[in-house]
């Protein structure tokens, strides 16, 4: 049987301000990527998000992002490698310790918006992201673009690495993210959504915003958990691919 993960972004609340509808996608989800409070999230907020991933036994990940509140971690930066390290080490940490406090670990690292798009390609950003996950943690996989240079980049540098996919953002035909900025950049309709990722799980294919046909190596699928749909884009992402056949696992359980 073919099996795939499903993982979306969350913890990213802030106070009195809600993103996303986190308990329900934790019923639809294998895998969390959880904020880490410099993008986006609080500790306490962050703490409920863990404690309920605990108990419906969904894999949990650090989702590191540049210091950038403001921005929602999406616009891009250039920090220094001392800075990038630090920081980076410093969100892991942050998470790991909330996660021991509700009986759960933290078993993979995915980056998060700006820093995610730009360490795929820059190799600088990239090192500093990886020799800071070395250096908590080196039996932390990282998560990343299906396809990017960071991907043997991590690999050669001894860290286990995952692929993955996006169900609903666009491709260009390079296997890069459109930019937000640009429309048709995030995908709306569940059904159309759910009908990509069958294939892509499939057959290895997605559909590229110009027609162009690409092959993606993925072993997850991302739903984004901040959209006005996502629930409904999970649910009907979720149900699709068990209908034809595929199981539900996170990578982390073998």
């Amino acid at each position: 049987m073919v099996c795939i993960d499903l993982n979306s972004d969350l913890g990213e609340s802030f106070g009195p301000w809600p993103m996303g509808d986190d308990v329900s996608m934790l019923s639809l989800v294998t895998s969390a990527n959880v904020a880490c409070g410099f993008h986006a999230g609080d500790p306490a907020g962050i703490f409920a998000v863990l404690k309920e991933a605990a108990c419906r036994r969904v894999s949990v990940g650090a989702h590191v992002g540049y210091r950038d509140f403001v921005g929602f971690g999406r616009r891009n930066m250039d920090p220094t490698s001392e800075e990038l390290f630090g920081d980076t080490i410093y969100q892991i940490g942050a998470l790991q310790g909330l996660a021991k406090a509700v009986g759960t670990t933290v078993t993979y690292v995915k980056p998060h918006g700006a820093l995610y798009n730009t360490i795929a390609q820059d190799r600088r950003q990239a090192a500093d992201v990886v020799a800071a996950i070395k250096a908590i943690d080196p039996s932390l996989i990282l998560m990343a673009l299906s396809g990017a240079p960071i991907v043997e980049q991590a690999r050669s540098e001894g860290l286990t690495v995952v692929c993955e996919a996006f169900a609903d953002r666009a491709y260009n035909a390079d296997g890069s993210l459109v930019s937000r900025r640009l429309p048709g950049a995030v995908i709306h309709d569940p059904e159309a959504i759910a009908a990509r990722m069958v294939r892509l799980v499939k057959e290895g294919v997605i559909t590229a915003i110009d027609g162009t046909e690409i092959a993606l190596d993925a072993k997850s699928v991302c739903v984004h958990g901040d959209t006005p749909a996502a629930v409904s884009i999970a649910r009907s992402v979720r149900h699709a691919l068990i209908s034809n056949g595929v199981e539900l696992k996170s990578f982390t359980n073998g």
